[in-house]
């Protein structure tokens, strides 16, 4: 099968199922997000500057270095932020409000979701979110949701690039100097307009911060705070995931989602299999074709390619035309 485009059998299948489902599940990882631009950090080659991405999502790395850990974490707050949700979170938000037994697991943290303006009764964060924060303090209980400063606090800037003037070597005019004087100056102008210095390259220069100047806790004033988000090695938030498996227990479900994900990671990739059990039919969209076709049955559905460009067509019978919600 061609990229995003299904064939008409599928299509047609699809969409009478849909439309008499009432019950639906969705689960969403970082495909959701790629048509906003956002790097993933996934898999073993997931570099940040000199460091695998997963081995600062770790408590053992934020208690050895929370600086380090922090302006990883800043960098990818100030690029979320930078984004926008794509089609195919304005879809699922819409599909929401068309079906109200309609629920969204998703692995994401990057708040795209919400900002689509996804009922926050039908989305479940498994893995908690980058805008959300609490205290590292032991006999604190403080935490924040929705945090959106971009820097959360000063130390934690994007570096913005600046040119520097280059003497020359060979001329003794004055001539070379005047030009390398007036680059410098036109790109100092830009970086004050905002562009930043890529700090996820290793290449780049990035400012040492100090414990001091990193969140601290407003209420013990003691405590440094921590993104809330799930790091290996914890579990899943118990409220999220009790809610989860209340809806799934409560009746039989007609559809199950997979949207941009491996579904290997668990607990989370055990629901597709709980909603075939509940029987619902799946249905996978994804970049990739090993991804999205494990496990599949011939009841499933496999539509290959980007979401942002499949969801918004395969779910228009129910959802009907959202580019107004796109431009707004």
């Amino acid at each position: 099968m061609s990229l995003n485009k299904i064939p008409t059998k599928d299509r047609e299948s699809f969409t009478e199922h849909l439309q008499r489902s009432n019950r639906i599940l969705a689960l969403c990882g970082a495909g959701l997000s790629a048509s906003s631009g956002l790097p993933t950090f996934r898999g073993a080659g997931g570099m940040w500057r000199n460091h695998e991405a997963t081995s600062l999502a770790t408590p053992e790395a934020f208690e050895a270095d929370p600086a380090l850990v922090w302006q990883f974490y800043s960098y990818r707050r100030h690029m979320a932020l930078n984004a926008n949700p794509n089609a195919a979170h304005f879809a699922l938000a819409e599909l929401a409000r068309k079906r109200p037994n309609f629920v969204t697991l998703t692995q994401n943290v990057d708040g795209l979701s919400q900002r689509a303006a996804h009922p926050a009764s039908q989305l479940h964060l498994l893995h908690g979110s980058l805008f959300d924060l609490r205290c590292t303090e032991f006999y604190c209980d403080y935490s924040e949701k929705d945090n959106f400063t971009d820097p959360i606090v000063p130390a934690l800037a994007i570096p913005k690039d600046s040119t520097q003037p280059m003497p020359s070597t060979t001329d003794n005019t004055g001539e070379e100097a005047s030009k390398s004087l007036a680059a410098a100056m036109q790109g100092n102008k830009a970086s004050q307009e905002g562009k930043d210095v890529d700090i996820s390259d290793a290449g780049n220069p990035m400012p040492s911060v100090s414990p001091e100047d990193l969140p601290h806790c407003p209420r013990c004033q003691k405590g440094v705070l921590r993104p809330g988000v799930v790091w290996f090695g914890e579990a899943l938030p118990v409220k999220t995931m009790s809610a989860v498996d209340k809806f799934v227990e409560k009746a039989d479900i007609d559809l199950m989602i997979v949207i941009g994900t491996s579904a290997m990671v668990w607990p989370a990739a055990q629901y597709i299999e709980v909603a075939r059990g509940r029987g619902a039919r799946v249905a996978v969209i994804n970049m990739d074709t090993q991804d999205g076709e494990r496990n599949l049955t011939k009841r499933d559905w496999f539509f290959h390619g980007d979401a942002g460009t499949i969801l918004p067509d395969i779910l228009f019978p129910v959802i009907g035309d959202i580019s107004a919600q796109l431009k707004g």
